[in-house]
C-alpha cells in the first residue's frame, strides 16, 4: 500500500472525525475507504462502528486499515443507535456521518468544512448526492420536508443540469453524508433511538430548527451513493412501517402547537394518503401496526415532546421558511 492510498492517522487535535456505521457491509467499505484515504482535506480521523457484522469486517479492517478508530457491537443494535455510537466516540469540533455504501469525490470534505467555516450559524452541511452507478442522475441534493410530514431528498432520480448546483440552506441532510457541527449535537442531542432506522435524520433536522440552527447544502461537495445497499431498497414492509410509525411521533413530538393547528389540514391529508397507498399496496396490516405500535408509545413521545419544545428558539415563521407547503408524498427514499 503506498502512502497515497493511506488514511490519515488520528491526531489529538484533529478538527473531524469521519464516523461509518457499517452492518455486513466490507464490500462497500472497499469503495468507500479507499475514497477517503484520497482526499484532499487531511485533518480527519476515521471512525466505523460495526454492527456485529458476521462478513469478517473487523479483521479486514484491522489488516488492511489499520489507522481506522473500530467500536464493535456485540449484538446488531440499528443504524439508529450505531451513528448515537459513532457521535458518542467522536471528540472533534465537527463530526461527519457517511454511510457505508457511499464514493467521495476527492474534494468532498475540503468542501464541507470549508461551508462551515464559512457559515458559524450552520449546525450541520450537506453534500450533493449522485447516484453512484448513474453519474448523470441525481439521487439527492439535501433533504426537504412537506406539511404533509413527509420527507424526500430533492431532485432524487433527476438528471443532473446543473439545476441544483447552487448552495443554498435547506431542510435538512440525508444521513448517507453530512457534517455536524459539536455545538449543535451537544444542544438538539442525540438521535432518537426509538426511530429504529427511517427518519431519525429528519426528526433530528427538526429538532435542530426549533434550536435555531441551519442546515447548508454544498453542491461541490459530491458523494456518489449506492442508495439502499444499506438497509435495502424498495417498499419492504419494514421500510412502510419504519417510516409511518415514525411519521407520527415527528408530527406529535416535534411540530409546535401553533404549526399543529395552522397545519392540521395539511397533516391530516398526508394521513389519509398515508392510508390510500397502504389500501392500494395491501398493506393495511403494516399501517395498522404502525399506529397500534405508534400510539402505544406516545406517553413516552409526549415526555419527549416536552423536552424539544422547552428547546425552541424560533418563531414559526422560522420553521415556514424551511419547511415546503405540501407535494404530493412519492414513497420512501430511505438513505
Amino acid at each position: 500500500m503506498t502512502d497515497a492510498a493511506k488514511l490519515p492517522s488520528a491526531q489529538p487535535g484533529n478538527l473531524l472525525t469521519v464516523a461509518i456505521a457499517t452492518y455486513e457491509g466490507r464490500e462497500l467499505l472497499e469503495t468507500a475507504l479507499p475514497s477517503l484515504a484520497g482526499q484532499s482535506f487531511r485533518d480527519f480521523r476515521v471512525l466505523v462502528v460495526d454492527n456485529a457484522s458476521e462478513d469478517e469486517t473487523v479483521e479486514w479492517l484491522r489488516e488492511r486499515w489499520p489507522e481506522v478508530e473500530v467500536v464493535v457491537h456485540e449484538r446488531n443494535l440499528g443504524v439508529t443507535a450505531s451513528l448515537n455510537t459513532c457521535l458518542r466516540m467522536s471528540r472533534t469540533a465537527l463530526v461527519g456521518l457517511f454511510n457505508n455504501d457511499i464514493e467521495l469525490d476527492p474534494h468532498c470534505l475540503q468542501e464541507l468544512v470549508d461551508a462551515m467555516h464559512e457559515h458559524p450559524a450552520a449546525g450541520w452541511a450537506c453534500a450533493k448526492l449522485i447516484d453512484f452507478h448513474q453519474r448523470d442522475v441525481l439521487d439527492g441534493a439535501g433533504d426537504v420536508f412537506s406539511w404533509l410530514a413527509s420527507a424526500e431528498r430533492r431532485g432524487h432520480g433527476q438528471r443532473d443540469h446543473g439545476q441544483y448546483d447552487e448552495p443554498r440552506a435547506i431542510f435538512g441532510a440525508c444521513g448517507a453524508a453530512a457534517v455536524y457541527r459539536r455545538s449543535a449535537l451537544e444542544d438538539v442531542g442525540p438521535f432518537d433511538e426509538d426511530f429504529f432506522a427511517i427518519y431519525e435524520d429528519v426528526d433530528w433536522d427538526l429538532r435542530a430548527h426549533l434550536a435555531g440552527f441551519d442546515c447548508r447544502y454544498v453542491p461541490r461537495a459530491v458523494v456518489y451513493h449506492m442508495g439502499g445497499a444499506t438497509i435495502g431498497s424498495g417498499l419492504t414492509d419494514f421500510a412502510c412501517y419504519q417510516q409511518w410509525r415514525n411519521t407520527l411521533w415527528i408530527i406529535a413530538k416535534d411540530l409546535p402547537a401553533d404549526a399543529l393547528l395552522r397545519h392540521a389540514p395539511q397533516l391530516l391529508l398526508g394521513q389519509l394518503v398515508v392510508l390510500a397507498t397502504a389500501v392500494r399496496d395491501r398493506r393495511l396490516g403494516v399501517w395498522l401496526r404502525a399506529w397500534r405500535d405508534a400510539l402505544r408509545a406516545m406517553p413516552n413521545v409526549m415526555r419527549k415532546r416536552r423536552e424539544v419544545q422547552a428547546r425552541r428558539r424560533v418563531e414559526l415563521s422560522a420553521l415556514e421558511a424551511v419547511i415546503v407547503g405540501g407535494a404530493p408524498i412519492k414513497g420512501i427514499n430511505a438513505s
